[in-house]
């Protein structure tokens, strides 16, 4: 398996002098590259670009001015503007912008961007739900998967994209996802289709030929929905990389669904599914968070690499977020569930009210404790330790980063965007952004790679699932592994 994120210190000189003083031993959090869209910012998702062993590596920014758009009609609202796309290297130096129109809603759900080196040859392509008539954007009809050259942002092939399901409703039909895995070392490309309702997925091979398509029909099937995190993970070590689609377990080989996890059981949805790794073991968990409506219990739930129920939380509650992270005296990983009382989304952004966080041992379900509430935060290893932080960044984060005693390491300023190693010091670096368009990239300047965090960068999964973070809520998924 090729390394695609080397590591070689950047030159110091390279720090503006935006910094943080730390207080915890050794860590100096700073900011050590800014870069300005030139545009106010409601929304921002970034995800890393592999291009080529010559080239630095490269971030894709994806934003507008509105805030996120969501298609369920409680929380749907006009644009305003337009969804961009922005590649620069991490030196700071744009490479390309391009302003993908206004037949493109500005939102995750209807249009997820994912990059993918489908075609192995060593650099990233980027693949986006387009749309072949910009004066109607809500005509599903005309939608397409439309892939770009990371060179020059210029497209370079289009598909029309599956339309599987016309007379959903508009909160079910506008739910698009892209991601990926390998099968034998092998790319495969996934589009699909849906997460309240019935739902699709296809595969795709290099040549863009169609590898496989299944579907789900929760009402006709008794399965569960679908979920916001589409992880991807080899889960029993065979090879074949394996989807996490809500709480059934799809091989990407043949589309087989190999398990679900708590069958007979559970038919809802659940909010954020997130494989876990037990590295005393080197055993898959799966760590689920129950949000819909439905009245079953367990609400926060463990699950072994079969989908066997290995320890539940809570009996009621609409639990709405939710992380892993290994944060044990030595690792030991841990689940977050969040339950919430109310969600709101309109345009002036998204929020949480009346939210509990609840905290357990991922192996045992044990309670956790931390001395600060995790809710609104996101697993980030910035020293390199093998042990996460946490920086407030997510929701109504307000940027503080912690250590998992609950000291203040310092403040990124704002929302982040991207949470894991897509620069080439050492260590973990945050990428936040301000609502003027500035966006910064945080690292600890002294961090040391332990062998623990090297074979993390060096797994497919952390290139696989890294990649995810601007096609559903994935930039959770990292923090388990």
């Amino acid at each position: 398996m090729k390394n695609y994120l080397p590591i070689i210190m950047i030159i110091l000189t390279l720090f503006d002098s935006s910094s943080v003083t730390a207080s915890h031993t050794n860590m100096d959090l700073q900011s050590v590259i800014t870069v300005h869209l030139n545009q106010p910012l409601g929304q921002l998702r970034a995800v890393p670009v592999s291009r080529g062993k010559e080239a630095s590596p490269a971030i894709l920014a994806i934003y507008g001015q509105d805030a996120e758009i969501d298609p369920y009609v409680g929380m749907f609202f006009f644009p305003e503007s337009t969804l961009r796309m922005t590649l620069f290297d991490d030196r700071g130096n744009i490479q390309w912008t391009r302003d993908l129109g206004p037949g493109i809603v500005p939102g995750i759900w209807f249009c997820p961007v994912f990059t993918f080196d489908l075609n192995h040859d060593g650099v990233d392509e980027i693949y986006f739900v387009g749309n072949a008539d910009p004066a109607h954007p809500m005509d599903f009809r005309k939608y397409q998967l439309e892939r770009v050259d990371a060179c020059d942002g210029k497209a370079t092939g289009t598909w029309p994209w599956p339309n599987r399901y016309n007379a959903e409703t508009m909160s079910h039909r506008y739910r698009n996802f892209i991601l990926g895995g390998f099968v034998k070392d092998k790319p495969v490309l996934v589009t699909a289709q849906g997460t309240y309702g019935k739902m699709a997925l296809q595969a795709w091979n290099p040549d863009m030929t169609l590898r496989w398509e299944t579907s789900f029909d929760p009402k006709t099937d008794g399965g569960p929905l679908g979920s916001h995190v589409c992880p991807v993970v080899d889960i029993n070590h065979d090879g074949i990389d394996e989807l996490l689609w809500g709480e059934r377990c799809v091989e990407l080989d043949k589309g087989k669904e190999l398990f679900r996890a708590d069958r007979g059981i559970w038919r809802g949805h659940s909010d954020i599914v997130v494989p876990v790794l037990d590295r005393d073991t080197g055993r898959w968990l799966i760590h689920t968070c129950r949000e819909t409506s439905l009245k079953q219990s367990p609400r926060i739930v463990v699950f072994n690499d079969k989908g066997v129920r290995m320890w539940g939380a809570l009996d009621e509650g609409h639990i709405d977020t939710g992380w892993a992270a290994h944060l044990g005296p030595e690792g030991q990983p841990v689940v977050l569930g969040v339950k919430v009382g109310r969600k709101i989304r309109d345009a002036q952004g998204e929020r949480r009210l009346w939210t509990t966080s609840h905290l357990y041992e991922a192996a045992t379900g044990k309670p956790f404790n931390l001395p600060f509430d995790p809710y609104t935060s996101i697993p980030v290893d910035l020293n390199g330790d093998g042990i996460h932080e946490l920086v407030k960044g997510y929701f109504e984060g307000d940027g503080t980063v912690y250590d998992r005693t609950g000291k203040v390491l310092g403040n990124v300023g704002g929302l982040c965007a991207m949470c894991s190693k897509f620069t080439r010091l050492s260590g973990e670096q945050i990428l936040s952004f301000s609502k003027d368009g500035l966006l910064r990239i945080w690292a600890d300047v002294n961090a040391k790679d332990s062998p623990v965090a090297e074979k993390r960068y060096r797994d497919r999964f952390y290139y696989t699932n890294q990649r995810m973070t601007a096609c559903g809520y994935n930039l959770f998924s990292l923090g388990g592994f």
